[in-house]
């Protein structure tokens, strides 16, 4: 028998050496997004996304987060969630016994566009721009892969997206999940205080990011530049731009390419 999938938000949030349950019920607040997560380890979440801006907001309720334990969806008596892989090879493989199930409850809440991805390190690459268009969305589930992989069978019968970090491979999906929903939510109506800081960092506009500078005007015999002391709002949008193309050319040829041939 299935267990009931763990709910956050609007809960008292405070940081401790062993993961709290972080449960309260499995009530939704209508027109919040969610994400719905998939995972061995439902006390990893929230994680860091308990902390912050983005815990303030889940404690506020302008988000929520529900975990689905995939051990409760398991096989048997000790609850097995993988098995050989077909063919023969090394590891394991997630069942899609097991998989399905978990899925179909935690889609039996969606409404709306709500995608489903897979954490993985073939897929697509996430960016800047998958995070404002899920941040569009009524909400995600995210499947935080284990051992060697999911049985394909679940991704295409559920129209899965894999989406990947980068160009490595971790232990699983759990991290990736957390890195991916914090770039998502903090797009959300009223999550940041200042929703102008979204549009001049890096990645929202192709470039990366200007450099920044805050008091005191002189530390270790380095000066904030000229221009930025200057009061000249006009000089001062220029210098960033050029700062951004300088460090987008140098530091990520890639993009700077990519940013000029969509123009």
């Amino acid at each position: 028998m299935a267990e009931k999938p763990k709910s956050h938000g609007r809960k008292s949030i405070q940081p401790r050496l062993t993961p709290q349950s972080l449960m309260g019920t499995e009530e939704t607040l209508a027109g919040v997004w969610q994400a719905r997560i998939i995972t061995l380890f439902p006390d990893a979440f929230p994680g860091v996304l308990g902390f912050s801006l983005t815990g303030k907001a889940l404690k506020e309720g302008a988000w929520q987060l529900h975990t689905h334990d995939l051990r409760g969806f398991g096989i048997g008596k000790h609850r097995n969630v993988d098995d050989t892989p077909a063919g023969g090879g090394a590891g394991m493989v997630m069942r899609a016994d097991v998989v399905g199930p978990a899925i179909e409850a935690a889609q039996q809440h969606a409404k709306g566009r709500w995608p489903i991805l897979y954490m993985s390190p073939r897929g697509r690459p996430f960016d800047q721009a998958m995070a404002r268009d899920l941040a569009r969305c009524d909400g995600v589930t995210v499947l935080c892969g284990r051992f060697e992989g999911v049985d394909e069978r679940v991704l295409q019968h559920y129209n899965v997206t894999e989406v990947s970090l980068g160009d490595f491979v971790m232990t699983g999906g759990e991290l990736a999940a957390q890195a991916m929903i914090d770039a998502t939510v903090r797009l959300l109506p009223g999550v940041l205080g200042n929703a102008d800081s979204t549009v001049e960092e890096s990645h929202s506009n192709g470039l990366l990011e200007h450099p920044q500078y805050t008091r005191p005007a002189t530390w270790e015999g380095r000066d904030i530049p000229d221009v930025l002391m200057s009061g000249n709002h006009g000089e001062i949008a220029k210098w960033r731009r050029q700062q951004s193309e300088t460090l987008t050319k140098t530091r990520r040829p890639d993009l700077w390419k990519k940013t000029h041939e969509d123009m």
